[in-house]
């Protein structure tokens, strides 16, 4: 009699937040077994000694609803260690859906997400109306991570609005019930939960609020009801407005988080939303962080969400640059990289291009200070003033666009630059996650695929604030990542590493983790590029018992399954 899966003198740090501890890990099937002295052997056996053995990641905030119909392994989360995944965030999906919405759907989330309207229109089957039938649907799909998925209020909105879903007018009573009904319909699918945007950030094409985003507070308390009966999560792109200013008695920060106390304690049910640090607002995250505790205080159970580094937009050679408006930079766009690099390497007309880049300069917005080229060997985000483009310029004696070019052309033109605008001091962002009530979120996998590439969060969390700054102990760390997110959302038997659990697994080589450099990546359908980024140091990940990932390249298998609310 044998184990179809023996996992051998590893350290296994089992989400719990217990103390790691050194055990053998026995799989049957998709289920752990055993936890602790194994004694039959396995049909494939894995030697663990001297790493990590961890239950897979659960990553709560992805924008994947689209890619997962054409990459079932759902990169680059698979690289990191991420076994389950959230789709449906920000209120942004793709059902429910009426028969001629499916191009409009598209359009939004290119213009909310930057995914290409093109990719998902032809990726995606689109055979579905309701949000049940949608995670039928995805049920289908071969996929090599679990998935679960929100409900959005966009969608909703459409189906049952149409275009005056977009109208800053309130629902009426009528267009309230229909979506309620709506809701409730996605809740006994399955769904894991609500979600909505509120910030001015997302539009549609034309330039108007996306659905939802002028909704009044009973239109979102009624949405919420079916949380209360179904369980489920309420999350939301919150409006939190920088200035302390309001016609009633509270800011517009208190009175946005007041809110959503209100729907926490009305619906039974938790809510999350993504926060940042922002240098232009300084202290905007510490004031909603105390709204929060208020109303936790007050019996809400609200979880705002933030990820661990900068988050920053991603340009170079191989992607955007900041003068691709300038004259001749235009018609670069749709060149090779080899093109590129040797336009700008022959003298000729690499003088006609700088010259027409420092003319687009004096219409460029940017900060120099906080544009920085990306480190490799190892790739950081722990950048100082002096590490910017304005300084190597100034360093340099030579102007901001000359800088950019020399530098972009290292690595055979491969050197990227980023530009952080989020979470810009890294040490405010990493004492929001070390509030308990913080959940770690934000990693953005399949969203702005040719702006930023975060998915690999829980590397960058693991090697900066765990094993380089010693600002968490490992089991806090991984508890962070598998049964604090998992818990949130209600999904059932994983992030923990323990009997009777689903078989998700991660075995690190933790000395060995290291992000590798992003690269542009063109295999969206039509050929569209994204950001895309590995790691080192995750020797295998496991999915429902079966070997998904073996050192960065996949097995074959694809034994994801879909995670749904019932």
């Amino acid at each position: 009699m044998t184990h179809d899966l023996v996992i051998r003198g590893g350290t296994v740090v089992d989400g719990t937040g217990s103390e790691p501890k050194t055990a053998d890990v026995a799989i049957d099937g998709d289920t752990v077994v055993v936890v602790g002295e194994v004694e039959l052997s396995g049909a494939k056996e894995i030697d663990a000694t001297g790493k990590l053995v961890t239950p897979g990641f659960v990553d709560i905030h992805t924008h994947l609803d689209a890619q997962l119909g054409w990459d079932p392994l759902g990169s680059s989360s698979c690289w990191h260690g991420v076994t389950s995944v959230v789709l449906g965030n920000c209120g942004v999906t793709f059902a429910p859906v009426k028969s001629g919405d499916q191009d409009f759907l598209a359009e939004m989330m290119e213009s909310v997400e930057d995914i290409p309207a093109q990719s998902i229109l032809e990726g995606l089957p689109w055979n579905w109306n309701t949000y049940g039938e949608y995670l039928d649907v995805l049920e289908t799909f071969p996929k090599g991570v679990n998935v679960g998925g929100m409900v959005g209020h966009c969608a909703v909105r459409v189906a049952a609005m149409g275009d005056r879903s977009l109208d800053a007018e309130p629902a009426t009573a009528e267009d309230i019930q229909l979506m309620v009904s709506m809701v409730e319909e996605a809740m006994e699918a399955g769904a894991l939960g609500f979600s909505t945007s509120r910030t001015h950030l997302h539009k549609v094409p034309d330039g108007r609020h996306v659905p939802g985003t002028h909704a009044e507070p009973d239109e979102l308390l009624a949405l919420a009801e079916p949380l209360k009966k179904h369980g489920g999560v309420f999350e939301a792109a919150a409006r939190l407005a920088g200035r302390a200013e309001s016609d009633g008695d509270l800011d517009p920060v208190q009175e946005e988080i007041a809110m959503y106390g209100e729907i926490s304690r009305r619906s039974n049910c938790p809510v999350t939303f993504g926060l940042t640090q922002v240098d232009l607002v300084p202290d905007l995250h510490t004031r909603v962080l105390s709204h929060v505790e208020e109303e936790n205080e007050n019996g809400a159970v609200l979880r705002p969400q933030t990820t661990s580094r900068q988050i920053g937009i991603l340009f170079g050679f191989s992607g955007r640059t900041p003068f691709d408006g300038a004259e001749g930079w235009k018609e670069l766009r749709d060149l090779s990289l080899e093109e590129k690099v040797a336009r700008f390497t022959d003298p000729s007309s690499r003088e006609k291009l700088l010259e027409s880049a420092e003319q687009y300069f004096q219409y460029l917005p940017l900060d120099w200070t906080n544009f920085f080229p990306l480190p490799d060997s190892p790739v950081r985000h722990d950048l100082g003033p002096d590490e910017s483009l304005g300084a190597i310029a100034e360093q340099r004696g030579v102007s901001v666009a000359e800088a950019f070019v020399d530098i972009a052309l290292e690595m055979d033109g491969h050197r990227i630059f980023t530009l952080p605008f989020l979470n810009q001091n890294m040490d405010e962002a990493v004492g929001m996650i070390q509030r308990p009530y913080v959940v770690m979120g934000l990693a953005d996998a399949g969203a702005h695929a040719r702006q930023i590439m975060d998915a690999s969060q829980p590397t960058f969390f693991l090697t900066h604030w765990v094993r380089e700054r010693g600002m968490f102990t490992i089991e806090e760390a991984i508890r962070r990542l598998t049964s604090d997110t998992a818990d949130l959302f209600g999904i059932k038997n994983r992030g923990r590493l323990i009997p009777g659990s689903k078989a998700d697994v991660n075995v690190i080589d933790f000395d060995r983790l290291a992000l590798h450099y992003p690269e542009m990546t063109h295999d969206f359908p039509g050929g569209a590029g994204r950001w895309t980024q590995r790691a080192d140091g995750y020797d295998t990940t496991i999915v429902n018992g079966q070997v998904y990932m073996e050192s960065g390249q996949h097995s074959g298998a694809l034994a994801g399954e879909m995670l749904r609310n019932n």
